[in-house]
């Protein structure tokens, strides 16, 4: 008795393929999948050579000489900004500086401002500090001013525990309304360090604060953003990121703003990233940006360069750097009624 060869088993239709290899679904999944991974290793490619230049761009300004100095300029400002940080929680600093008109004590810099252009070197100038920090970064801005001749020049305190850059751009407001009735002077300065140039360029931008400031001065200012918000994920942190929803509101028109910005970036800035992010890009905005190198993120505040260029523009009350005509209205002064 023959015994026949078992019959072949048949694959399901499903399954079968006119070529018998691999199924025609199994080739398109694969294809697909394919195409899918080579975008996302494109995607990953081009950030990975990105961040590369970046990195390999700050590399090189930190092994210039200048780079090296201003390592060490920042390490030894944020020893001291360190030890200073508990006295910038306490006390409303600047608030009692009032502007004397007599000039025959004053240095020779204070005394050229004042004779040259009173109302500028009256012009209450208003420092605004960065994410978890205090009005402490500006103790030498500060000095520095006021010895170039500016009269008032305040510092505010917001909360380390701010989540949120619009929260704090309506305190700003706060602050601004309070300074300009006690002043008289119906336009101010801003100087915003870090996080405090984004919200005082919100409130300029997106609650009509341009009414009220002049000139704003950013040092440091992640005006599109920054790489570093990924270390930390919190509300706060999320808008700080590129193109995060905060991002895209003050990328919005602001048409016919009246302030000029000044906006000052450094190649060797290790808070922004990259680094490129602090410089400002807007068509319907005046702005001059400044970019420095080998200058650290916390110093800033206190390079001399930088502060002469702060002086030597808010001795200049509009933006083609001249005082025909004022950028700020001084306001009459109230006199109260003698009783009988």
């Amino acid at each position: 008795m023959s015994q026949s060869s078992p019959r072949p088993r048949r694959r399901p239709a499903a399954l079968r393929s006119p070529s018998g290899d691999v199924p025609r679904q199994a080739r398109a999944i694969g294809r697909l999948a394919g195409g899918a991974a080579g975008r996302v290793t494109g995607t990953v490619v081009a950030a990975t050579t990105a961040a590369q230049d970046v990195v390999g761009g700050a590399a090189k300004a930190l092994a210039t000489p200048t780079g090296l100095l201003g390592a060490a300029v920042e390490a030894a400002w944020l020893t001291t900004h360190l030890a200073l940080y508990p006295w910038g929680l306490v006390g409303r600093q600047g608030r009692d500086s009032q502007l004397e008109y007599r000039v025959e004590h004053l240095p020779p810099t204070q005394r050229g401002l004042v004779i040259s252009d009173v109302e500028a070197a009256g012009t209450p100038i208003l420092l605004v500090h960065g994410m978890v920090d205090n009005r402490s970064i500006f103790t030498l801005l500060r000095l520095g001013l006021r010895r170039r001749g500016f009269g008032r020049v305040v510092s505010m305190n917001y909360s380390m525990f701010t989540a949120d850059v619009r929260v704090a751009a309506a305190q700003l407001a706060e602050e601004v309304e309070a300074l300009v009735a006690e002043t008289g002077y119906e336009r101010i300065h801003v100087v915003g360090h870090s996080m405090g140039g984004l919200i005082a360029r919100y409130y300029i931008t997106r609650l009509g604060g341009d009414a009220r400031v002049h000139t704003l001065v950013t040092l440091g200012t992640p005006h599109q953003g920054t790489y570093t918000a990924y270390g930390w994920h919190n509300q706060l942190t999320r808008q700080l990121r590129p193109h995060s929803g905060l991002m895209r509101e003050l990328d919005q028109p602001v048409p016919q703003c009246r302030t000029r910005f000044v906006v000052y970036w450094s190649d060797l800035d290790q808070m922004v990233f990259p680094q490129r992010n602090a410089a400002l890009e807007h068509p319907d905005l005046s702005v001059r940006n400044i970019d420095l190198h080998g200058v650290g993120h916390m110093s800033l505040p206190i390079i001399g360069s930088v502060v002469h260029g702060i002086s030597s523009t808010l001795a200049h009350l509009d933006s083609e750097g001249h005082t025909v005509t004022p950028g700020v209205t001084e306001l009459p002064r109230r006199t109260s009624r003698a009783t009988s």
